[in-house]
């Protein structure tokens, strides 16, 4: 237990503060002006600022730079931003999928999956084309475990990011139509897809909209997700 009173640190003066997001080992302000400030431990990438380098003073995500931000979360080691326009934007550790781009832990699970289910189908196919897999033009997938700076992620193009929440290694979003979209890791059900299943591009949870339910607001624990909700009146006849 710690005797000392908390320390207290004075920002510079053109650093006004919106609201802060803490990560595990990072922090993530947002400004009154919209811009957003890093710093802490930068390892997965988490910092945003095209690096692996820690920062102890708040420095700025210079990739953001120019576009106001409204809110910002922080998770384990990644951090997400919401521009005015309702963008959605994400950086950091990728290894469960959390930032939504393809994660190559993910992708080779799906796929083990997937050749336990087709079994001696593919083999039989691969025998009678008499191609060797190893021969020949290779398509080489792109896998991402850092994102070192912020990618724009189109959760669903039909309508903007409302609100946004970030647990250990997964996120939630939601829209300004009152749907939840999920992804990362699963395997505690924190994604509420009724499976454990783990995911790298973000799903709807369909619970809400089969109970008419609007979501308003969401908040992720480390390993669970809480949502606040309205339910919707159903026009009786």
């Amino acid at each position: 237990m710690a005797t000392k009173p908390p320390l207290f640190r004075s920002l510079s003066p053109h650093l006004k503060a919106k609201s802060l997001a803490l990560g595990g080992d990072h922090a993530v302000l947002l400004c009154a002006s919209g811009a957003v400030f890093t710093w802490g431990l930068g390892s997965h990438g988490q910092l945003g600022h095209d690096g692996l380098t820690s920062e102890e003073e708040p420095r700025a995500v210079e990739a953001l730079w120019g576009m106001t931000m409204s809110a910002v979360a922080a998770g384990g080691w990644h951090s997400v931003a919401i521009s005015d326009g309702g963008d959605l934007y994400l950086w950091g550790w990728n290894e469960s999928g959390q930032i939504g781009l393809p994660s190559r832990g993910l992708r080779k699970t799906m796929q083990q999956q997937s050749s336990q289910q087709a079994g001696a189908l593919c083999q039989d196919a691969d025998v009678k084309s008499g191609e060797d897999p190893q021969e020949g033009e290779k398509h080489e997938d792109v896998f991402i475990s850092i994102q070192a700076f912020p990618a724009l992620l189109d959760v669903t193009p039909s309508c903007e990011i409302r609100t946004v929440s970030c647990g250990s290694r997964h996120t939630a979003a939601v829209t300004t139509t009152g749907d939840l979209y999920t992804w990362g890791w699963g395997e505690y059900g924190q994604l509420g897809h009724q499976t454990l299943i783990s995911s790298d591009e973000p799903q709807r949870v369909e619970f809400f909209r089969e109970q008419q339910m609007r979501v308003v607001d969401v908040v992720c624990g480390t390993w669970n997700t809480f949502a606040a909700v309205i339910k919707e009146e159903v026009p009786t006849s």
